[in-house]
């Protein structure tokens, strides 16, 4: 639910920080103070359209941050997580600033984000009912998944959803097929051929590194052989040997050293390198006895290379990658030998269609049953609210083929009055009944209604006196199970309030800013006494109010 508003430079909103808590809250004040201007700046935070005419006169933005705690709320939790929006478990933060150019940049829990992602995430956090777009029971899914929640289908749902995408699949599968079943049998014919052709040749990676060695080795066994002698002559066997000429520089600095010690080091040095010299020499004898000219080896090294050039040169890749290309061509080829069979994959979409049949006339039963009954309640409260003869019906209308969604679009069907012919609840043209009505629903729904804080403006469009003091027990009811706010100019609603806001609108510096206060027992019975009474408020008019809110509370 929502915790925390604040909102800096909104049209006459200078800067108000306010704290929500749970229950029924009503906004009340003079027209034109700006209560509505609250609910517009907190559409704008979930996702609304804004500009730069939202930006307060004189400022270079407008800013709005808002505060939720979501710990109850595991499908807005995983949308997060999903989208990389998380941040601590239980509170979504939210804030939107829009410049005096009217560009736009939002932020959700300290990263930024898109309008898109405020309205989604929205959704699961704030249903504002009045002359607002953000209204979740104008959308077809809505309504359908309320009318799910009613009945407690949404499992059902699922596996219609479920069963609908498996029948696509193989649908859309087989239909490929058909289409192309000789191409099919050509590709596999030739991965066949490729298959067979690679096994055949039994090549890897680690062979083609050893093969390029020894065939390097012995292309140039003569002169490897001719290069070791050489060494061995130069340090060892020769007249002038390195060996011999280091011994003599030995034994030449070790008679000078009884003349001077410094010489020690170096005679150390130069006996380390006529003992390396001599090892080298002993190696060099055991490398050469172990090289071999052998023309028979080389030859096949030689046609070994040629058959796994070949090979890459006729699939078009490299030697190294000879491996990687028999292991693509197998797995392509073991996808085709498991589509290959028509007759098989059509019974198997046959059957994907009959699952999805059986689970969808299922749940059709099931919203048919709940869809009578909803229609029947919300009927009912229509009639306490200024619209006596009104009807709700829930159309079930079916889909040719069906749809993830089952067999009918649901769609929501409202006449305020009686003898007008029921039509979509978005086509409804009066604010005041799209709230009234969506209050009914509402109340009805409250049960299972899954979005935390309701919003209600000009559900007092057109009505007085009972009906209004109806519509107030009607959201005191619905704050029970829901943070639910109310913009109203009724004392009977405002009455029925857990906590009453005042909103009122000042000049400052010669510039008009709205001003929120957070009424306390004594300032309601104020307030609601101007509700009653208009300019002049007698003590008569305070006893009134006193005694409506103390029926209230």
């Amino acid at each position: 639910m929502l915790r925390a508003l604040t909102i800096t430079d909104f049209v006459i909103v200078d800067r108000v920080e306010l704290e929500f808590g749970a229950g029924f809250t009503t906004l009340t004040g003079e027209t034109g103070a700006g209560k509505s201007i609250l609910i517009d700046a907190l559409a704008i935070v979930l996702g609304e359209r804004g500009d730069a005419a939202v930006v307060r006169q004189g400022a270079d933005k407008a800013e709005i941050s808002a505060e939720f705690d979501i710990a109850k709320m595991l499908p807005l939790k995983h949308w997060l997580a999903d989208h990389d929006l998380a941040g601590d478990d239980d509170v979504y933060l939210v804030r939107r600033i829009i410049d005096s150019g009217g560009r736009s940049r939002a932020f959700i829990n300290g990263r930024s984000a898109t309008a898109t992602q405020l309205r989604e995430a929205g959704e699961h956090l704030v249903d504002i009912h009045g002359q607002h777009e953000h209204q979740s029971l104008l959308r077809s899914a809505a309504q359908r998944g309320l009318l799910d929640a009613y009945a407690g289908l949404e499992d059902a749902a699922a596996v219609v959803a479920d069963a609908w995408r498996a029948w696509r699949e193989l649908r859309g599968q087989l239909a490929a097929l058909e289409t192309n079943a000789a191409a099919y049998a050509r590709e596999r014919e030739e991965l066949e051929w490729q298959v067979r052709e690679l096994e055949q040749l039994k090549f890897s990676p680690d062979e083609w590194q050893a093969l390029n060695a020894e065939h390097a080795r012995l292309a140039h066994a003569q002169s490897l052989i001719e290069g070791a002698q050489y060494a061995m002559d130069t340090l060892s066997e020769g007249d002038n040997s390195s060996v011999t000429l280091l011994s003599a520089v030995a034994s030449k600095l070790n008679h000078l050293r009884e003349f001077d010690a410094r010489l020690k080091d170096i005679i150390d040095l130069v006996g380390s390198a006529q003992a390396q010299a001599q090892e080298a020499v002993y190696m060099l004898r055991d490398y050469q006895l172990r090289l071999d000219i052998d023309p028979q080896r080389f030859k096949e090294t030689e046609q070994r290379l040629d058959a796994v050039h070949a090979s890459a040169r006729k699939f078009r890749v490299t030697p190294e990658t000879i491996p990687d290309a028999l292991t693509k061509a197998q797995a392509r080829l073991a996808q085709l030998g498991g589509s290959l069979d028509v007759e098989a994959l059509r019974q198997r979409a046959n059957d994907a269609h009959g699952a999805f049949l059986e689970a969808a006339r299922k749940l059709s039963a099931g919203r048919k049953k709940a869809a009578k009954k909803l229609a029947e309640k919300v009927t009912a409260a229509m009639q306490t609210l200024a619209m006596a003869g009104g009807t709700f019906e829930i159309a079930l209308n079916p889909l040719a083929e069906g749809s993830s969604s089952g067999l009918e679009q649901i769609e929501f069907l409202v006449s305020a009055h009686k003898g007008i012919e029921p039509r979509p609840l978005a086509k409804v043209a009066s604010g005041g009944e799209l709230s009234r009505i969506s209050l009914s629903i509402q109340t009805v729904a409250s049960e299972i209604a899954q979005v935390p804080t309701l919003i209600f403006d000009e559900v007092d469009a057109g009505i007085g006196g009972r009906v209004a003091e109806i519509v107030g027990q009607m959201l005191k009811k619905l704050g029970m199970q829901h943070q639910v706010m109310c913009v109203t100019h009724l004392p009977q609603v405002a009455a029925s309030a857990d906590h009453q806001w005042q909103v009122t609108k000042a000049a400052a510096n010669g510039k008009v800013a709205s001003r929120v206060n957070i009424l306390d027992s004594a300032e309601r019975i104020e307030e609601i006494a101007r509700m009653l009474g208009g300019v002049k408020i007698t003590e008569t008019t305070r006893q009134h109010a006193a005694e409506m809110l103390g029926a209230k509370t």
